[in-house]
């Protein structure tokens, strides 16, 4: 009966809270019992049970009373707890914890993320060179890999490749991958629980710990002396580190000087934004493994292309557009030409058409002038650095319809009078200067191309 209904509402649920979320906190799930109101599930580990009764609690009690469960609450029960007598329901439920435990302790990994199919390029090789030599375990010569970069440019993805290479290479090897706010949480959760020395038993005993997005612990000073010590213990061990992050260690506002410096010790990778050849070869890739599952598909000359062109904001915005093409393509039967492409990506096209913003400005000026895009958010004030840096703040002001205060947070927490200051700096070079006349027009050129 439970078997049935659990059944019915997963099916639901995967399609409520997307496969990777089913497939990471929900499908480790079993409903063991409803009794009382209460739904009552066996988790592997108390972490899984306290993130989906934070996240997903809603979604679960409305999906299974809409399947005849009439519940109004959630129960968790980890490990064999309150089992019945279904060995075989069971030991399907436990399987991929008793092969994975370290996966248990964090974050489970995306299997879909592998070195395999991270296509490389001029603005990720450095990433992915350092990427693959922690992989491979051993002395590196840097700890920690610090990764970082804007949205959508393979930060997550290198880690989960890393992790996977390790754990292949070497089995018995513990990796803890979470991100920084699961950090922060668990930690929280064991100061509550009176339980901070497990906490740190748990996350100093591992071979390599991996933390995502750490400019989240930003202004969080206890969970920021728990890592401090975390850090230091295990560097200490020789244990192997790697932090993602959207900035350098130096550029995130609220982090503890002592941390920064510690980061700034390995190996820090600016993942720089994409180019348009990089962009073709993502879509490539990804219709190279389309087209093994579905052989008849037909894409026009040209429509690569254009979508590599067109798209340029990140890969998941490039990636999400070729998935709605190939489903458009396989429901209707109809050949992916540049006038269904258009046509079916109207909206994403008109997007990134209107919408110039300031990593776009930062990124052009950057590349213009032939400084790093991390100058942009820094402290630099060398004239080769500083004047680049005024012109994206002036850009910025024209282009855009961010305010002075939101424009300086952009440019590394700057102060509105600062930008104001950069934006009349331009100004006025523009009345006297034919060559920064030429130079704005152009970076507007290529912006609103």
């Amino acid at each position: 009966m439970m078997d049935r209904i659990w059944g019915q509402a997963c099916a639901e649920l995967e399609q409520a809270v997307g496969p990777n979320n089913f497939n990471h906190w929900i499908k480790p799930l079993r409903l063991a019992a409803i009794d009382d109101g209460a739904a009552r599930f066996v988790s592997p580990t108390r972490f899984i049970s306290d993130w989906v009764g934070r996240h997903f609690t809603k979604d679960i009690l409305s999906i299974l009373n809409r399947n005849g469960a009439a519940v109004e609450r959630l129960r968790f029960d980890v490990g064999t707890a309150a089992r019945p007598a279904a060995p075989a329901a069971a030991t399907a439920t436990e399987t991929p914890a008793a092969r994975a435990p370290r996966a248990d302790l964090g974050a489970p990994l995306d299997n879909r993320f592998t070195f395999g199919n991270f296509i490389v390029g001029k603005p990720n090789e450095l990433a992915h060179a350092a990427a693959r030599r922690v992989a491979e375990g051993g002395p590196v010569g840097f700890n920690p890999l610090f990764l970082y970069g804007g949205v959508g440019l393979g930060k997550t993805h290198l880690m989960h490749a890393i992790a996977h290479d390790y754990q292949a290479r070497h089995p018995s090897a513990q990796v803890l991958y979470l991100s920084a706010e699961q950090f922060m949480y668990r930690f929280v959760q064991a100061l509550r629980e009176s339980s901070i020395m497990d906490f740190k038993s748990m996350f100093r005993n591992v071979n390599m710990l991996m933390v995502d997005d750490v400019q989240f612990i930003a202004g969080k000073d206890s969970t920021q002396e728990e890592f401090f010590h975390t850090f230091n213990a295990l560097v200490d061990q020789g244990k192997q580190i790697v932090i993602s992050a959207d900035r350098a260690p130096a550029e995130i506002k609220g982090l503890e000087e002592r941390i920064k410096s510690r980061l700034s010790c390995g190996l820090i990778v600016d993942l720089h934004p994409t180019t348009y050849e990089l962009r073709l070869g993502i879509l490539q890739s990804k219709t190279q493994a389309f087209r093994a599952q579905q052989p008849d598909l037909e894409i026009g000359a040209g429509v690569l292309e254009f979508l590599a062109h067109r798209i340029t904001t990140n890969v998941r915005v490039l990636e999400g557009a070729l998935q709605r093409l190939f489903a458009h393509a396989s429901l209707l039967r109809r050949e992916i030409t540049l006038e269904v492409a258009q046509e079916c990506l109207a909206d994403i096209l008109r997007t990134n058409d209107r919408k110039i913003n300031i990593d776009d400005i930062q990124r052009k000026v950057a590349e213009h002038y032939n400084i790093r895009l991390a100058d942009m958010m820094g402290p630099k004030r060398a004239r080769n650095v500083a004047r680049p840096r005024q012109i994206a703040m002036y850009l910025s002001k024209q282009l855009t319809s961010r305010s002075l205060p939101e424009i300086g947070r952009r440019f590394g927490g700057r102060d509105h009078t600062t930008i104001m200051h950069g934006v009349r700096k331009i100004e006025e070079l523009l009345v006297e200067d034919s060559a920064m006349v030429e130079d704005i027009a152009v970076l507007k050129r290529m912006l609103e191309a």
